[in-house]
């Protein structure tokens, strides 16, 4: 699914810390001037991370922005959850052509070529 504004870098009406860029964290929404993806910040909250643990992590950010991208997870709440879903690691793995082994070591199967 391709975001509405997937090429701007221009804030997004409604969230003016959030822009997509292509070429930058995949096209995907985030935080303006940053590589931190809205993704990244709405799996910590959906971890339950306290949004001052959430500053704490992300010092460097203007607590404004990070409120911009729990907004925008918030608004645009199923094209997140999709990403989360699609960037958990058995989906990653699976894309990648690997597996993940019983010692927690990443292993690329034979390509047949």
């Amino acid at each position: 699914m391709t975001p509405l504004h997937a090429h701007t870098t221009e804030p997004l009406p409604g969230h003016p810390h959030i822009v997509h860029t292509k070429g930058v964290c995949g096209g995907r929404a985030r935080i303006r001037g940053s590589r931190i993806s809205v993704r990244a910040i709405a799996e910590l909250l959906l971890r339950g991370e306290p949004f001052e643990e959430i500053v704490a992590t992300y010092h460097h950010v203007e607590p404004a922005a990070l409120q911009d991208a729990i907004g925008y997870f918030l608004d645009h709440r199923s094209e997140i959850e999709a990403e989360i879903e699609a960037n958990q690691l058995d989906k990653v793995l699976d894309r990648v052509g690997a597996t993940l082994d019983s010692g927690g070591v990443i292993r690329f199967r034979e390509s047949s070529g």
